[in-house]
């Protein structure tokens, strides 16, 4: 894994979308895998503002959702269908044809379920997938378990995750409880895989998914076991690496602690 610590979050947003952009420099017709939440909203900024100035094209790209709240309307302002749209999709030239969010009111879940993997599938599967991290480890909605889930799947959300998204509600009686998420096979089984993080309160988790044994009680360390990972961080998020101990460890990280900004498109 190659781990690149940023000075702040705006220079970790614009490394990841400058790696996206990347993807879509040498392959147009890229099948994305796309993440929510804070962390990856200064990144599709930056896409925006890429395509804009005339650098990206969006126009061959497929993309499908990690992940959507379960028993909501993709109308609904919570919904990870509007948060998309509003964050990424209305801004750049994509078909909304080759987009793909599980759908939160399907009345059977397991067809649901199974028609987005034959989705992901009919398009050749993931080339690059970008991830958040909870604060308990998740990827996804791939919440600590006894067992990695492997394909996409209805997940009880814990309690921590509905506390951590009150924030984007107004109560936390209004937090969902459940969703439908890709499971950790799909992720793993993308080409590319990047993982964003910032703020204090993911150091921990960072640190376990890094550093840590592989176990589903913190999902996000079997990214371990990906041959192509890159993991963007403030120095918030990493607060708990160490360089040191890094050398110790039998898993091969490659931490950069003096990134170089890629140049500005």
């Amino acid at each position: 894994m190659k781990v690149h610590i940023y000075d702040n979050y705006q220079q970790l947003s614009t490394q990841a979308a400058q790696c996206v952009a990347k993807q879509l420099k040498e392959k147009k017709a890229s099948v994305l895998g796309l993440a929510t939440g804070s962390t990856p909203r200064g990144m599709y900024a930056e896409l925006v503002r890429f395509y804009k100035a005339g650098k990206l094209d969006f126009s061959s790209v497929t993309t499908f959702n990690l992940d959507e709240y379960y028993g909501i309307s993709k109308e609904n302002k919570h919904s990870y269908y509007y948060y998309m749209r509003e964050n990424l999709f209305q801004y750049i030239n994509i078909d909304i044809k080759n987009v793909h969010i599980p759908n939160g009111l399907a009345e059977n879940v397991e067809e649901e379920c199974l028609r987005y993997e034959k989705e992901i599938t009919g398009a050749g599967g993931l080339d690059l997938i970008v991830l958040g991290i909870g604060r308990n480890g998740h990827i996804g909605f791939n919440e600590p378990n006894i067992q990695f889930e492997t394909m996409t799947h209805l997940v009880r959300l814990d309690k921590d995750t509905i506390k951590a998204n009150t924030r984007f509600f107004e109560k936390e009686e209004e937090v969902p409880t459940t969703a439908i998420s890709m499971g950790i096979k799909t992720i793993m089984q993308s080409k590319k895989i990047l993982l964003l993080a910032n703020g204090r309160d993911k150091a921990s988790a960072i640190h376990k998914a890094l550093l840590g044994k592989v176990r589903p009680d913190i999902p996000a360390s079997i990214l371990q076991l990906h041959n192509n990972v890159s993991i963007f961080l403030d120095k918030e998020a990493a607060r708990f690496l160490s360089p040191k101990k890094d050398k110790t460890k039998r898993l091969r990280c490659a931490f950069d602690y003096n990134t170089t900004l890629i140049s500005e498109m």
